[in-house]
This record gives C-alpha cells, sequence and structure tokens, in this order.
C-alpha cells in the first residue's frame, strides 16, 4: 500500500471512528445524568468554582467537562488505534496474552509482538513491573513451544512523542524489552521512515477543518435541565 493510500485511510479513521464518535458519545451517553456516579461534596465545590454557586449548569459543567475532554475521548484513543491497525491490514491481533498486535517489523523483517500505550507518559511506577512480568511470561511460553523469538521481538510500542519524553517507567523496561516510540514505531509498523510527522500535519488539516458545532455546550445544557428536572441539587 502506497504511503499517501495509507494517510488517507489512516486520516479517514480518525476522523469517523475517533473525533465524530467522540462527538456522537458527548451528545448521547455523557448528556445523560445515569452515566455519572456524582460525589455530592466535590460537585458542590466544582460546581461553586465554575458556576459561583450550586446550580443545575455548576453542576453539569463538573460532571460534563472533565468526561469530555479527558476521559472519554483517553479511554477510547487507545483501542480504536488497536483495532484500526487491525482492520487496515496493518497488523494482527494477538492470539499470545497480553500482548496487543503482532505486525512484520518493516525495518528488520522480524515479526514483532507488541504492547501498545498511548503516550510517553501513560504509565505509573506500579505498571513496570507487571508488564515486565507480562513479557517475561510471553518469552518462557515461546521457549516452550520452540518459537523463534528473542527479546527485540517483544516490544512496548508507543503511538506519540519522541525518545527524550519517555517517563523513566518506559525507560526502565526498555533495559529488558524494547520501548519503540512515536516516529521510529510508525516506521516499523508501516516502512515509511517520516510517516509518522507526516499523518500528525495530515490530522492538523483535519482537526481544524472539523466543524464542532458547539457540541460542548449543547451537551452540557442538556445534562443541566436534565439535572434541573431531578431534584438532585435539593438532595443530599
Amino acid at each position: 500500500m502506497s504511503k499517501e493510500v495509507l494517510l488517507n485511510q489512516i486520516t479517514a479513521y480518525f476522523e469517523q471512528k475517533i473525533f465524530l464518535n467522540h462527538k456522537k458519545i458527548s451528545l448521547k451517553q455523557n448528556a445523560q445524568l445515569k452515566s455519572y456516579n456524582i460525589n455530592p461534596i466535590v460537585v458542590r465545590y466544582l460546581s461553586k468554582i465554575l458556576a459561583d454557586g450550586f446550580t443545575p449548569m455548576g453542576v453539569a459543567k463538573a460532571l460534563y467537562y472533565p468526561r469530555v475532554l479527558g476521559t472519554s475521548i483517553n479511554t477510547s484513543f487507545g483501542d480504536r488505534i488497536q483495532k484500526m491497525f487491525v482492520e487496515l491490514g496493518l497488523a494482527r491481533g494477538s492470539l499470545i496474552k497480553g500482548m496487543d498486535i503482532e505486525f512484520e517489523d518493516k525495518i528488520d523483517g522480524r515479526s514483532k509482538w507488541c504492547q501498545l500505550k498511548a503516550g510517553p507518559n501513560t504509565i505509573n511506577s506500579e505498571d513496570v513491573r507487571p508488564l515486565l512480568k507480562k513479557f517475561t511470561t510471553v518469552t518462557n511460553l515461546a521457549r516452550t513451544n520452540s518459537m523463534r523469538l528473542n527479546n527485540s521481538d517483544l516490544i512496548l510500542g508507543v503511538l506519540y512523542g519522541t525518545r527524550s519524553e519517555l517517563s523513566q517507567h518506559y525507560i526502565t523496561i526498555n533495559e529488558h524489552y524494547p520501548v519503540v516510540v512515536g516516529q521510529e514505531f510508525w516506521h516499523r509498523l508501516t516502512g515509511y521512515e517520516e510517516f509518522y510527522r507526516e499523518l500528525v500535519s495530515e490530522l492538523d488539516r483535519l482537526i481544524f477543518s472539523l466543524p464542532t458545532d458547539d457540541f460542548i455546550n449543547e451537551g452540557c445544557a442538556a445534562l443541566a435541565r436534565e439535572i434541573e428536572a431531578s431534584g438532585i441539587l435539593n438532595g443530599n
């Protein structure tokens, strides 16, 4: 597949499956009161900050903004990208527990078993040991089944960022198994050295051409109306 075709396919996937889907969910699921577990103390405080009082709109903003601008899009990002790689034929879903995808490394020609992470600061210290354990388990399984696999064939792929931005937690993992980040990861996956930079440029153009339709305010207003009608502001 040519680089141009692949760039177009991935850009279209981002538009339909990530950006427009995020908008759809924001206007439906995230605008419904039943989708939230409300901390009555914290929500009062946040409502006061956002609306200078305990009001339907203040509560709506306290609930809706973090969900739509943070949790919702970030949670779906990694899962969607993993599915995209498989659907576009860049990788296969891994049959080995603990690995997300398998693909042919376009640089060294070897099969790679890969666990995906979004960015260079997306794991914590408590994640390091379980991740290393997963990789070690796969290594032992490969030996048991006489698979031609070495440590460099098990990688942790980081979708964006640079090597200099990797947290110490990733650096610790890299001492045992390769952490491949940003441009290098996309190069190994697609075979095109500058693919990552060109993809970012294409996505920038897409993002700034997308109509927002003021869906943030529309969804927040819908949630505020539901909060007002529910009477929860009169409860505990």
